[in-house]
């Protein structure tokens, strides 16, 4: 694990952002066409909107989320309505969108559908991921209910996933997709995360299912 300290989360940000639109040109030198897939929640914010209007070949990249919530785009609780609000606008506005919630009343109903559209998108060219404090990344939650097979090499490219501490029904692309990634970026903030993040080196991926990623993970960290 590479593990990045910044004074400021502004500071944290701009790095980041930096960081990552030179992978995403660095894969475009040698791609046609790549992938990117973001992280949903409140923390990559900043980052998003510095990306937007980084000098990227946008036209070129296809986005993604890791996971998202079951919910209608309308709802404050998609992570759908963050990444078009906040990254996919200037520049970024060309970028082809990846959808992981369709209208169905569960993801099992549309799972074949969802990795239909993932599957020319990888191996995934750069990925920026999240963590929570119970070391969960994507929707690979501690005691979720499918997380043995989203951790198992063999697992489909995507499955939904509940979980006590997910609050709705999630889909998530599950570990093979997310260890497979070109590119590896965590973007986390304050002491808990801190503490948890080295923490989850000595743990199982069943304790801890961001371990599964840092090895080769650059972390970006600010207080």
């Amino acid at each position: 694990m590479r593990f990045i300290t910044y004074d400021t989360r502004a500071e944290q940000a701009r790095a980041a952002a930096e960081m990552i639109a030179h992978d995403l040109n660095s894969e475009l030198e040698a791609h046609d066409n790549i992938s990117f897939s973001v992280t949903g929640g409140s923390t990559p914010g900043p980052v998003f909107d510095l990306l937007s209007k980084s000098p990227v070949a946008w036209h070129r990249v296809a986005v993604m989320l890791n996971d998202e919530r079951w919910v209608d785009e309308s709802s404050d609780r998609s992570n759908t309505r963050l990444v078009k609000s906040r990254l996919l606008r200037d520049n970024a506005s060309g970028s082809t969108y990846i959808p992981l919630y369709l209208h169905h009343e569960s993801p099992e109903e549309c799972l074949d559908e969802i990795a239909a559209g993932i599957h020319p998108h990888l191996p995934l060219n750069c990925l920026l991921l999240g963590m929570g404090g119970d070391m969960h990344t994507a929707s690979l939650f501690p005691g979720a209910d499918r997380l043995d097979e989203a951790l198992s090499d063999t697992a489909p490219v995507v499955l939904p996933m509940r979980a006590d501490a997910a609050g709705e029904p999630r889909i998530t692309l599950t570990a093979p997709v997310l260890k497979a990634a070109h590119h590896i970026h965590v973007l986390i903030t304050g002491s808990e995360k801190h503490r948890a993040i080295h923490a989850a080196e000595h743990l199982t991926a069943q304790e801890a299912p961001i371990s599964i990623i840092l090895d080769r993970a650059t972390v970006h960290w600010a207080e």
